[in-house]
């Protein structure tokens, strides 16, 4: 997950932004990059690799300045190369950007149309230019901030300095967190609180929309509107445990408002969005001569792994199986040759998923590994690695850790349709662009978690709690389930909508409250009206998660609706994992729980 840092100060910045930045270490990076502003205008070095190397680059080429930016980066669709490291700059504006710029092409277009000339292939480089394009209708350049980002579509966090504008840094948040930190003639802004740990105790959070000017003196915040909006600064403790909660009240709310971030960094790792194409890491095997795919996993994990034989079977035509980790070396199974097993598992240190990566290896099999953590032993042992940058989880119930585990899939799939000839290269095109999109569509569903945690303090009288769901959202109806069981206590099933008359259907009554995910755009979404239907004609309490236009089709007689965006049927899986996530720790809250580490659970299951 990337990483940003800006100082306005009073002394040099370089070896502030430096400290800073490997404050921000945990987080990973390939490379790393600060820019200052000097009198001769903006002053930048970057460096691949570790932050040691950048520090040595400074030794040798120090500049100065008292006020900068400063950024570790993933590499995204451009290798992890100096020429691709942040800050972007083209002389007159530089930037630092986390997130993903959704309609950066058709602003490319435009900016090249009118003499713009681009370096790179990244997203980033369009605001650089953008904002160069602004200055030049508006006078001030606080103004020309603002018309930029009413251009932009997305889900980014974003730091500007523009030459000759020393004493001012501009910095904008849509989906992506970023965080003001106040000192004594010093300002500062940071996409974590823990990069701001050694330089202020006072914090004010960015809300969605905002936008900031940072002087040396203090902060002006304007929502999204472009009005002065007073935003509360908190006085927070300089523990890594409570400076790393932010303004949350526990990591697990962190980490599902994190989702629209890393998601996006996700994204960027597999996909090019200049070419709309996905372009997975070195595999084991040749993705397009492929006989079977194997997905073995626990838990959370194993439910990705669910939704994503649905994608593989849907859209690469191919065959795919999914197996509970601890179950499936058991049966001991004979192994295609042309096979591929993937373990997937946040820590890459989950035993029983471990112990199946190696009954694999044992007979032959190509492996491949979905990790959170690139040093785990799954990652060291597979023949191959896909890596989620979810950044750390430290709440137990995953969250953001499910939602990359979903992205780096849903490309696996897409990678896998190409290489066997099953998905068009239009088809590659719509996929990945519904792909691109869901930062921003994920940012819109968080603005619904006042009415979700409404309906949570009504679930969390239940002594039971049904889920439902058809295609890729019944393993997001087993998913909603675990998460409320894990954190609250409460009992809770999830269901096909189709099997509800084989049995389920016979415990529904009033205190039974029924939760069903169903977009419109999918294609059994008749199939689950006629079971929600079912389900309310016998008294069952409902609460239907859907868009705009399922819900006109279906919401008569649930007793809670929420509206989600309408999106292609592939992501959204990916989005409707928030609601379900948020109605959980609510509920968990509303109870008394202990959330991010409930009782008799750990992070890291690391025994059988």
């Amino acid at each position: 997950m990337c990483g940003i840092i800006a100082i306005n100060g009073r002394q040099n910045v370089a070896p502030l932004l430096l400290d800073a930045l490997r404050r921000l270490e945990y987080r990973g990076y390939d490379s790393a990059g600060v820019a200052t502003l000097t009198a001769q205008g903006i002053a930048r070095r970057r460096a691949e690799g570790k932050l040691n190397n950048l520090a040595s680059l400074l030794e040798r080429e120090p500049i100065n300045g008292t006020v900068g930016i400063g950024h570790t980066r993933w590499a995204t669709h451009g290798r992890p190369t100096t020429h691709n490291a942040h800050p972007h700059a083209n002389g007159r504006v530089a930037v630092v950007h986390n997130g993903i710029i959704e309609n950066f092409q058709a602003l490319r277009r435009e900016l090249e149309g009118r003499g713009h000339a681009f370096e790179t292939d990244t997203d980033t480089e369009v605001v650089v230019h953008l904002v160069a394009d602004e200055l030049d209708r508006h006078a001030d350049a606080g103004d020309a901030v603002s018309a930029a980002l009413t251009r932009l579509e997305g889900a980014f966090a974003l730091a500007i300095l523009i030459a000759g504008e020393d004493g001012r840094i501009f910095g904008a948040r849509r989906g992506s967190p970023l965080a003001v930190g106040y000192g004594e003639g010093e300002m500062y802004l940071a996409s974590d609180a823990v990069a701001l740990s050694a330089l202020t105790e006072h914090v004010c959070h960015l809300e969605e929309g905002d936008w900031v000017e940072l002087t040396r003196t203090g902060a002006t915040v304007r929502d999204e509107t472009g009005a002065v909006v007073d935003r509360p600064v908190t006085r927070t403790a300089l523990s890594g445990a409570l400076v790393g909660k932010g303004e949350y009240r526990h990591f697990m709310l962190k980490e599902i408002y994190e989702q629209p971030a890393v998601i996006g960094d996700t994204l960027h790792t597999f996909l090019n969005p200049l070419g709309q194409r996905v372009r997975l890491p070195e595999l084991p095997v040749d993705p397009g001569g492929v006989s079977r795919v194997t997905l073995t996993a626990c838990g959370t994990a194993f439910y990705a792994g669910m939704v994503a034989r649905y994608w593989l079977e849907q859209e690469a035509r191919q065959p795919a199986e999914v197996e509970i980790a601890s179950e499936w070396r058991y049966r001991a199974p004979p192994l295609a040759d042309d096979g591929l097993v993937t373990a997937i598992s946040q820590s890459g240190e989950t035993a029983d998923t471990l112990g199946a990566l190696r009954f694999a290896r044992e007979r032959g099999a190509a492996t491949l590994g979905v990790v959170n953590v690139p040093e785990s032993t799954i990652a060291r042992e597979a023949g191959g690695v896909m890596q989620t940058l979810a950044g750390p989880e430290i709440g137990v119930a995953s969250t953001k850790a499910f939602t990359t585990q979903l992205t780096v899939l849903a490309c696996q799939a897409i990678a896998m349709g190409r290489a066997r000839g099953t998905i068009s290269p239009e088809r590659e095109e719509a996929l990945t662009n519904a792909l691109l999109e869901v930062p921003a569509r994920a940012a819109e569903v968080l603005n619904h978690d006042g009415r979700i945690q409404r309906i949570a303090e009504w679930v969390a009288a239940a002594r039971d709690v049904l889920y439902l769901g058809r295609g890729t959202m019944y393993p997001l109806a087993l998913e909603g389930a675990l998460k409320l069981k894990e954190i609250s206590y409460i009992h809770a099933e999830g269901y096909a909508g189709g099997e509800m008359k084989h049995g389920p259907i016979a415990l529904i009554d009033e205190g039974v409250p029924v939760i069903v995910c169903a977009p419109s755009t999918s294609p059994v979404f008749d199939k689950m009206a006629g079971n929600v239907q079912e389900t309310i004609a016998r008294g069952g309490k409902v609460v239907l998660f859907s868009d705009r236009e399922g819900l006109e089709r279906m919401g008569e007689g649930a007793t809670a609706c929420v509206e989600l965006p309408k999106v292609d049927p592939f992501v959204a899986p990916l989005l409707y994992a928030i609601p379900v996530q948020l109605l959980a720790y609510h509920a968990a809250v509303a109870k008394g729980t202990d959330v991010d580490q409930p009782r008799n659970l750990a992070k890291a299951v690391t025994v059988e």
